[in-house]
């Protein structure tokens, strides 16, 4: 199987650009690379049956976020606020690859 280079990363602030939670931003928690899926904070939430444990004595229906595909969320560009494609590039000062805003040409860090 082939590696691929996603353009999401764990820890980036993303926006769904498709489907049921189009137009929300969240900030990345995991990603799987395997699947091509993400967790964003907020989104695509689930309704979860849990019986009790520590965290919840009752049990019940919790809510927790779902895996969402990646092509369904873009990286938000951090001078515009708005949704942008990744590029990658070689740091002059550094010499290393780096993650680029195709908008605003600044760099994500």
């Amino acid at each position: 199987m082939q590696k691929h280079k996603l353009h999401i990363k764990k820890g980036d602030t993303v926006i769904v650009n498709t489907g049921e939670y189009k137009g929300q931003h969240g900030k990345v928690l995991e990603v799987n690379i395997k699947t091509r899926r993400a967790l964003v904070e907020g989104v695509n939430l689930v309704s979860k049956h849990t019986k009790p444990n520590a965290q919840h004595p009752n049990g019940g229906i919790i809510k927790i976020e779902a895996p969402i595909h990646i092509s369904n969320l873009n990286v938000v560009d951090p001078s515009s606020g708005k949704a942008t494609r990744i590029g990658r590039r070689i740091n002059d000062k550094t010499s290393k690859l780096v993650r680029f805003s195709k908008k605003s040409g600044e760099e994500i860090k």
